[in-house]
């Protein structure tokens, strides 16, 4: 049997980074492949500065927990609220990892596989940490490099050698992406004309496999008894109180109670990635300007409104660029939201998502049937 790598950011409280990362194991798994996550932190992957962020990570984990047990770094990412750390750390568990962390020492321990996969999730944003010899996997020769639906998640690169950025991606067996910006600059800067545009992972395991690792969320019932209706937000940058207004209206409009998915106070803040994927199958209604979020009310066929994204920080420029990719693609367009909550929005026509899907499904499979020979 074959045995390949996925190198993806390892986002330790994010969703859609777990899921995308489940999705891509489970998608090679299907290709007969043996797979593992090279587990990765950003901290070790700056070898001009590896020595000293190592040992400073190494001596405040130990002081704090006597251990250097993974789960600290869960703990933390999730503001130290015990019941997210856990609900992630189970759902971590389905997915397959390295016996060690990659950094720059220890490299050659990882030069046996077959096939290194890269993406998906915005890998290759020049803002994530990973835009360099771990996530360009420039420590092989072999041309056993494939990029799996890999983002950059922003309109331009310039903080980054383009040189560098060209001989790396030159190296690549294969290259598919997420967004079409990110085909536009990569063979802008490399001499390849081959890169193929394809939907992100989460999208190409049916609604069934997702409902196998789909887990309700402990106080649902409770906090909505007789099944009573819900809004989903899911809010990864600022959410104003103008936004905050009208949804409240909507909700008071509908019957409907509001769960604030990243509100630190909410009882809901302690859900996993599993019940993440619940609460977007059942909502009435998803706010959001999560691309993953997006992307599973597409899948679940839920009506949802996407917002811009505001993170506050200038220079991140065309984060909402997988977005527009997606929407386009299923013809969703209307689904930005603009001036206000209209009842129209309450409804979504997904005529097209089943057929557009399916077209996506075989695209990607004939990506990686190829790459793979």
């Amino acid at each position: 049997m074959k045995k390949a790598c996925i190198i993806t950011l390892y986002g330790n409280s994010n969703y859609g980074n777990k899921l995308q990362n489940y999705a891509v194991q489970e998608i090679l798994k299907k290709k007969h492949i043996d797979v593992y996550t090279i587990k990765n932190d950003t901290y070790y992957n700056d070898k001009n500065n590896y020595f000293l962020k190592f040992l400073k990570r190494k001596i405040n984990l130990f002081i704090k927990t006597r251990s250097f047990d993974e789960s600290y770094y869960y703990y933390i990412a999730n503001n130290n609220n015990k019941y997210r750390t856990k609900n992630f750390l189970l759902f971590d568990k389905k997915i397959k990892k390295s016996n060690n962390y990659f950094n720059y020492i220890n490299k050659k321990k990882f030069k046996d596989y077959d096939y290194y996969f890269v993406g998906s999730d915005q890998i290759w944003n020049p803002y994530f940490g990973s835009l360099n010899d771990y996530g360009l996997v420039n420590f092989v020769n072999e041309k056993t490099k494939i990029a799996f639906s890999a983002s950059i998640g922003v309109e331009s690169i310039i903080n980054v050698n383009h040189d560098y950025l060209k001989k790396s991606w030159n190296s690549f067996r294969a290259i598919s992406v997420r967004e079409d910006q990110a085909k536009n600059i990569i063979e802008e800067i490399s001499d390849r004309k081959d890169i193929t545009v394809l939907a992100d992972p989460t999208m190409l395991l049916t609604t069934k496999e997702w409902d196998k690792v789909a887990k309700k969320p402990s106080h649902i019932d409770k906090f909505c008894p007789n099944g009573e209706k819900y809004i989903l937000n899911y809010f990864l940058g600022n959410f104003s109180k103008k936004i905050e207004k009208e949804i409240n209206t909507i909700a008071k409009e509908n019957n409907c109670k509001i769960i604030n998915l990243l509100d630190k106070n909410s009882i809901f803040y302690e859900c996993g990635p599993s019940e993440f994927l619940w609460l977007e199958k059942n909502a009435f209604l998803i706010c959001t300007d999560s691309f993953h979020s997006t992307v599973f009310s597409i899948l679940y066929k839920r009506p949802f409104i996407v917002y811009n994204r505001d993170d506050g920080q200038k220079g991140k420029n065309g984060m909402n660029s997988r977005i527009e990719t997606l929407l386009s693609k299923f013809k969703l367009e209307d689904r930005y939201y603009k001036n206000g909550i209209k009842k129209e929005l309450l409804k979504c026509d997904f005529k097209n998502s089943d057929k557009v899907l399916m077209k996506e499904r075989k695209k990607a499979d004939l990506f990686i049937t190829n790459a793979l020979k």
